[in-house]
């Protein structure tokens, strides 16, 4: 049975949750071990970053702290939970005011910046060890939690009453809902989410996801691997190679001497992290530097100088 290792990218449909994508690509790949670097709400589509086999080890060191979403807003209705799932069907309509582009531009533009934002009620945040929404179906009080974030960009795409689209790019742990909901009251007639689609995850871009129909076909085909991403490739650490006679020991977790080691792909510092390659060039730990590069030219060096954080076995 193949085992596939690396990253792969994923164009998440409307309507399925996050891990429910993660169901069904283990079906599909007939592969357990298959995780996520952040989740998608059900509602929303685009990128979702999976992460296979020993890819799963790595997801915390992978950049995808700022994120790109092409969202859209409709005027005039509140949302409890600041998206559609809040909506009965008897909403009540408030009066939209006239807004030019450039009223809305310069709106948008308020939010841009570090601002201090306010955790949907209806989240996944914990307090005191429940999270928010069951809390909130319960009909308690409670006053969410507020925290800083960052939006790096925002501008208007289009214009169309009562909908409002726009571009943002945030950073990690923006809620575009809450962000939806402080628009529809900066304008003064309320809005909630109607539309996300994430096109961007750090280096990650949507015009290189797969959707779950495609990622199939390539299984089916064979050629799945093609559209998978090396773990060396994804990992942003300077590398250090050892030799053959080493590569055995890492799984045990033997630190290398100066003597096993072949290559340094560029210059670290101590404490930095640092991948850990065998023979052939495949990352098979991370770990932290205990001294300089600039120290392993030295022959007569046979301190350890790498320790070890996670093996990817």
């Amino acid at each position: 049975m193949i085992t596939y290792d690396g990253i792969l990218l994923c164009d998440k449909p409307y309507g399925l949750t996050s891990h429910k994508v993660i169901e069904k690509l283990r079906q599909v790949i007939d592969q357990s071990k298959i995780g996520h670097t952040g989740t998608l709400d059900p509602r929303a589509t685009g990128l979702l970053i999976i992460c296979l086999g020993r890819a799963t080890k790595i997801s915390q060191y992978l950049s995808v702290s700022d994120k790109t979403y092409e969202a859209e807003i409709k005027l005039g209705i509140r949302s409890k939970t600041y998206d559609s799932e809040g909506l009965t069907g008897d909403d009540e309509s408030n009066p939209i005011p006239e807004l030019t582009e450039k009223q809305v531009k310069a709106i948008l533009k308020e939010f841009q910046g570090r601002i201090i934002q306010r955790v949907p009620l209806f989240s996944a945040v914990k307090i005191s060890g429940r999270r928010l929404h069951q809390i909130a179906r319960k009909g308690k009080k409670i006053e969410p939690p507020e925290r800083e974030i960052e939006i790096h960009n925002i501008e208007l795409k289009e214009l169309d009453i009562p909908f409002i689209r726009f571009g943002v790019t945030c950073s990690k742990g923006t809620y575009i809902r809450t962000l939806a909901n402080d628009i529809g009251e900066r304008i003064g007639c309320g809005a909630y989410l109607s539309g996300l689609r994430r096109i961007r995850a750090g280096m990650y871009s949507i015009d290189n996801a797969y959707t779950l129909n495609e990622i199939k076909y390539y299984r089916q085909a064979g050629i799945l691997k093609r559209y998978i991403i090396p773990i060396e490739k994804v990992l942003p650490f300077p590398s250090i190679t050892v030799a053959e006679n080493f590569s055995r020991n890492i799984i045990n977790g033997q630190s290398p001497q100066v003597k096993d080691v072949v290559n340094i792909s560029s210059d670290f510092e101590t404490d930095d992290f640092v991948s850990l390659c065998d023979h052939t060039g495949v990352i098979r730990a991370i770990g932290t530097a205990e001294r300089d590069s600039s120290d392993l030219h030295e022959e007569e060096n046979k301190h350890e100088f790498f320790k070890y954080v996670r093996v990817l076995n």
